[in-house]
């Protein structure tokens, strides 16, 4: 019975999650998603006009008749006062028209929606992997060097993981390209053909956060070692499996979700050098090309996208992280049980 009594003590010791949000909570970072949506569709409309050149001149040619650039120029918009073309922006933004690019006449909404699922599909992707391999990594690298043990392991780890973080994404990309495409024939060197498309582009964006994630978790779980419920599990012989997948996993996961969820939002984002290395079919090319022409209408979708998935997705991040931290002040305090 004494064994019983002892694993229940280290259960209750572990810490409580707190599961209960608070409509404060939940106003209040809503209200900072809606300011922060209404800046960037400002900050897009304003980076875009700001950039020196004439979009009309990169369009129609620098020979083109001044006649020709006027009429087209009023055809557009273009014209206009800013203060006018924006309203006309805005107008047409709260209707959800995203507008027709320039130079292809085509819907800038149906160009989101055929790249879209190519680029989240990357991002989610990489961050998964990242998930998968650091997370067992930097608990091994934890577990291994606890309390000052082997230094040379912590040195390796430290050392090559913090390599790992500094290098670019597109520069994995050519590396993996120039090596497993184009030397060893291994894997299709652009575009997407088949689920082997996947994997270069995919590793070159997964290897900086799962090195980023692998030490941010070895991190946790060394303060999670030093615990007082971890203490009395390894008093109690656990078993390996229970030890760490039961009593130590679960709570080294809410600093490392968080991490993995704000590393999303950069990944989606940060794909555009990566999916133009690799001549992906997905928002990278148009958004390079878009900025490059001064195509109004899809340069101002591509950044307005980009900054509404980052902001969506900190804005489930702050969520997950008041249900999961029990130590958050944004977390509501649980009722103690009569």
């Amino acid at each position: 019975m004494t064994p019983r009594r002892g694993a229940a003590t280290a259960d209750s010791a572990r810490p409580r999650r707190t599961r209960r949000l608070t409509p404060l909570f939940l106003g209040r970072h809503l209200l900072r998603l809606v300011v922060s949506l209404a800046v960037l569709v400002v900050a897009s409309f304003a980076m875009i006009h700001l950039i020196p050149g004439d979009p009309l001149r990169q369009m129609l040619g620098p020979t083109a008749p001044k006649q020709l650039v006027a009429l087209r120029r009023a055809e557009l918009g273009l014209d206009d006062p800013l203060p006018t073309q924006f309203g006309h922006y805005l107008q047409h933004l709260l209707h959800g028209d995203l507008g027709t690019s320039f130079f292809s006449s085509q819907s800038v909404s149906d160009l989101i929606a055929q790249g879209l699922p190519n680029t989240l599909s990357l991002a989610v992707l990489a961050t998964l992997i990242a998930l998968a391999v650091a997370i067992p990594l930097g608990m091994w690298g934890a577990v291994r060097t606890h309390q000052g043990r082997r230094r040379g392991t912590e040195t390796a780890f430290t050392t090559l993981t913090g390599a790992a973080v500094a290098i670019p994404e597109y520069l994995y990309g050519l590396t993996l390209l120039l090596v497993f495409a184009l030397g060893l024939g291994l894997f299709p060197p652009a575009g997407l053909t088949g689920p082997t498309s996947y994997v270069l582009p995919v590793t070159a964006l997964a290897i900086a956060p799962a090195a980023m994630i692998a030490r941010l978790a070895r991190v946790e779980t060394l303060r999670e070692l030093d615990t007082d419920y971890m203490r009395l599990a390894h008093a109690k012989r656990l078993p390996p499996w229970r030890l760490y997948a039961v009593h130590l996993l679960p709570n080294t996961l809410t600093a490392t979700l968080t991490m993995g969820g704000l590393l999303l939002g950069g990944l989606i984002t940060g794909s555009v050098l990566v999916e133009n290395v690799f001549a992906w079919p997905g928002l990278g090319q148009r958004t390079v090309e878009a900025i490059t022409q001064k195509d109004y209408p899809v340069a101002q979708a591509m950044i307005l996208l980009y900054g509404a998935l980052v902001l969506a997705i900190n804005f489930l991040v702050d969520l997950l992280l008041g249900v999961l931290d029990p130590k958050s002040a944004l977390s509501a305090p649980a009722r103690q049980e009569g």
